[in-house]
């Protein structure tokens, strides 16, 4: 789906003759495992948006402009200029905003409920495990001024049972929930991308790495992992 087809027809030629830009989304980002995420959705939607780097390395996401988007001071964030009923919403948290575009555009989240849930716990499990473990082993292993070895050995084991889990559940499957891609694939993969920084060995994991394989040779995903560039 391309950004036009978000507007009706008379309002496409409307905006078009009024010169108006016909990009409605700001995405606020950085290129981390989460702002991935954001970067990732909006290409395999095919959508038209504008990038805002927020470098979280001086701190730019602490910045007054930036803390009147996302109180919380941290990327992704999403302002759709054209959101429900035509209004501005702004968006913040990785996994709402993923939700959100594929509500929007009605792509990568099913709307059966039975199904819908079956990405949207895959979606959750990454938030509330893969994201938190697999960000503890990146600072324990690569930032923290000293080194811990009970901390880099408590999170690098959940680390590997999360890969366990992973690999189970993508035993014969292509895809984390259901059987087409989804939102759910997009939040997990980022996370996977950084599997040297986990010192994890993909061909222990032979699922994960065959799916992981699989998705990085998506044009449009292996874009999204490059911005902002």
């Amino acid at each position: 789906m391309t950004r036009t087809e978000l507007f009706p027809p008379n309002n496409q030629l409307f905006l078009r003759e009024m010169g108006i830009s016909m990009t409605s989304l700001d995405l606020y980002t950085w290129k981390t495992s989460n702002g991935r995420k954001a970067t990732i959705m909006l290409e395999e939607c095919g959508l038209e948006y504008n990038v805002h780097p927020i470098d979280i390395s001086t701190d730019m996401q602490f910045s007054d402009e930036f803390l009147a988007i996302n109180p919380n001071s941290k990327i992704p964030a999403l302002v759709d200029h054209n959101g429900p009923n035509g209004d501005r919403i702004t968006i913040f948290e990785s996994g709402a905003i993923l939700m959100y575009l594929a509500e929007k555009t009605g792509l990568f989240m099913p709307t059966e409920p039975e199904k819908k849930y079956e990405v949207i716990q895959w979606v959750m499990f990454q938030m509330g495990g893969i994201g938190p473990i697999f960000g503890q082993v990146h600072h324990f292993k690569r930032a923290a001024k000293e080194k811990v070895p009970y901390a880099i050995n408590r999170y690098f084991n959940e680390c590997r049972r999360l890969y366990g889990v992973l690999d189970a559940r993508l035993e014969n499957r292509s895809f984390l929930a259901n059987e087409d891609l989804s939102i759910a694939d997009f939040c997990v993969l980022p996370w996977v991308f950084r599997h040297d920084w986990q010192e994890i060995n993909l061909q222990d994991f032979k699922n994960v790495q065959r799916w992981y394989e699989m998705l990085m040779s998506r044009p449009a995903l292996s874009k999204g992992m490059e911005i902002p560039t």
